[in-house]
């Protein structure tokens, strides 16, 4: 009931010209808007989650209204520092992609080139070593694709387990027991695509054309290397995506994604996100330990000077969101509207976050796509987009 409520307000505003006077304000010219986006279709992978993934027209259709209104869209670094010197320019923006997807590379990548547009990814570089499919999302997918029948599956040396993809839910919990099984097994990279590969063969969907596609990869170091060499920034995303809950742990998996990034650009990363939104107070403490410049959320909002430069909120864009709420965006109207929130949970010893992948996310298909609640007690708060091995 309160989205349709609220596009039809959008509209009205637009109509009576609020959008075009809030773009000129002073207040969007002291605000920061950075955009989070972490997929962008090479087949499918927006029906699966359209929560997550945009379409190439459709990032397309971004970036235009993006060059239509105006907006000066920044470089992180540059965009971080002016934002704190109160010298940004009107309607600042920030491009942000998540993880390091190889559909970065051949989908965003080239668009961003044709509209000369800066961006910074932030990669996590576990699975971008091992050059194999991010194994929680790969499994999702393939039980979505096989959607519509229950059937045994051998988890050897366990027996038989039925697992029942006739609803989302029923895939989400086939999903779960996977991973966990895979977790409690002590499961290698190597072994969790065997098992991946399995699930596919039994449910007949053809495993070996989504690793050609490289649907659920992340870039290849070299690919890496060359998007850095061609300008893009690559700052830190920890190296297994996880974040521990005690100070060695978590500043080991900082230093890890460091060393291996300044090894892929030869550029020390100075700027980081939190993987799966997970925040806490403590790690904002120990990030500037680290001499770090800014960290970035999943918390929606617009950065100011007068928030915290490591818990700086963004704008999380994907498929489902309609081009009048992005408008909205862009001119700032949409930071003062309600947003939906969901609950948040914990992480667990290892820094990933507690009840499996899907755990306490707003999911439509498959694939999450959260709005994490925001508070100020030392408690962790995750929109958990597992993809730690």
């Amino acid at each position: 009931m309160l989205r349709p409520l609220k596009l039809s307000l959008l509209n009205v505003a637009r109509a009576a010209g609020a959008f075009r006077l809030a773009r000129n304000t002073r207040w969007r010219g002291e605000q920061l808007l950075i955009i989070c986006y972490h997929g962008v279709s090479i087949d499918d992978e927006h029906e699966w989650g359209p929560g997550l993934y945009m379409t190439s027209e459709g990032l397309a259709a971004r970036f235009e209204l993006l060059r239509r209104r105006g907006c000066a869209v920044l470089p992180l670094d540059e965009a971080v520092r002016r934002l704190y010197e109160g010298t940004l320019p009107p309607r600042s923006v920030v491009l942000t992609f998540d993880d390091g997807n190889f559909d970065f590379y051949s989908r965003a990548w080239p668009l961003l080139n044709a509209y000369e547009f800066p961006a910074t990814v932030y990669l996590t570089t576990y699975y971008c070593e091992t050059n194999l499919p991010i194994f929680p999302l790969v499994i999702s997918y393939v039980l979505w694709k096989a959607r519509g029948f229950e059937f045994a599956f051998p988890l050897s040396p366990h027996g038989d387990i039925t697992l029942d993809t006739r609803s989302a839910y029923g895939r989400r919990r086939a999903q779960e027991t996977l991973v966990r099984f895979a977790e409690v097994e002590g499961m290698s990279a190597k072994e969790k695509d065997g098992l991946a590969e399995q699930l596919a063969d039994i449910v007949d969907v053809d495993y070996a054309e989504i690793k050609r596609k490289r649907l659920m990869h992340l870039m290849n170091p070299a690919e890496v290397r060359e998007v850095a060499a061609g300008g893009v920034d690559i700052q830190l995303h920890t190296h297994r995506h996880r974040s521990p809950p005690d100070e060695e742990r978590y500043r080991a998996e900082i230093a890890t994604n460091r060393e291996r990034i300044v090894a892929l650009t030869g550029a020390t990363p100075r700027h980081f996100c939190y993987p799966s939104g997970a925040w806490m107070p403590r790690f904002s403490y120990w990030l500037g330990e680290e001499s770090l410049l800014s960290a970035t959320t999943t918390e929606p909002g617009m950065a100011s000077a007068r928030g915290d430069r490591f818990r700086l909120p963004r704008l999380l864009d994907h498929s489902e969101m309609t081009p009048i709420e992005f408008d909205a965006w862009l001119c700032g109207l949409g930071a003062l509207l309600p947003h939906r929130l969901t609950r948040s949970h914990a992480i667990d010893a290892d820094g990933k976050p507690v009840g499996g992948q899907f755990s306490g996310t707003m999911v439509t298909t498959e694939a999450p796509h959260t709005y994490p609640v925001s508070v100020n007690q030392d408690t962790t708060h995750s929109t958990d987009r597992s993809i730690e091995p």
